[in-house]
């Protein structure tokens, strides 16, 4: 799996790098996430052009002034940049990236922005550098699918989450069993095509780490007349009180 990571990691590097100059990214067939035109007219440009998402889990979120948020695979910045406005000066948003391209830029893009509500820290989201319980929601856009081991991811990110805290993420799934000459394949891998699993897998992997209120609902509704493999959705968990 290193060549994955591998793999991975140039891909966004080179989105970083294209972003500076003439922008624009996109995660496999899933461009376009859904913002709405004014946010996105109040962001840097370099945080809009290095975009890889597939939906806006700030929305589905729903995060409230003085909350705590972190963002798994947090790119040029754009959903933190969001996040950081939801929150407010009484809140503070983490952006998790293991890109040294993307944290540089989306550092740049927060002093662009004026943004001082936000942090970047690099590394991985198996391996999240963040105490226990110390974020109310965890956020993230099309990054999950990229990991190998979800189960670590999922257990780490209940680890960070306070209880009662909750996740909001935008992440594609496969509509079926993926032929395993593309599950091992790299470029795949780094498409958001190789690492999709089904809804039923996203479910249980949740599950396992403890997770209740499950709900999964459809991402772009462009997707529903797309033969292709995966699926853009929303899936939002919460970590019981009681944890």
């Amino acid at each position: 799996m290193t060549s994955i990571k591998a793999v991975i990691q140039d891909r966004y590097e080179q989105a970083a790098q294209r972003a500076r100059a003439v922008g624009g990214g996109c995660c496999a067939s899933t461009c376009r996430p859904p913002y709405a035109a004014e946010d996105l007219a109040a962001l840097p440009a370099g945080a809009v052009a290095a975009s890889m998402g597939c939906g806006n889990p700030a929305f589905i979120a729903e995060l409230r002034p003085g909350e705590t948020v972190l963002d798994l695979g947090s790119g040029g910045a754009i959903d933190v940049l969001l996040a950081a406005k939801c929150v407010g000066p009484g809140g503070k948003v983490f952006g998790l990236d293991m890109t040294g391209e993307m944290l540089t830029l989306a550092r740049e893009n927060q002093r662009t922005a004026g943004v001082v509500n936000a942090e970047f820290l690099e590394g991985d989201i198996e391996a999240i550098p963040l105490p226990d319980s110390a974020v109310d929601v965890v956020i993230s856009n099309c990054v999950i699918n990229l990991s190998p081991d979800k189960d670590q991811v999922f257990r780490e990110i209940f680890r960070v989450l306070r209880p009662g805290g909750r996740l909001a993420v935008s992440d594609v799934l496969a509509r079926g069993p993926l032929p395993e000459e593309i599950r091992a394949s790299p470029d795949a891998w780094a498409a958001c095509v190789a690492g999709a699993i089904e809804e039923s897998a996203y479910r249980a992997g949740l599950e396992r780490a403890g997770f209740t209120e499950i709900v999964v609902l459809p991402g772009r509704p462009e997707d529903a007349s797309d033969c292709g493999p995966t699926v853009s959705a929303y899936i939002w968990a919460a970590k019981p009180r009681s944890c």
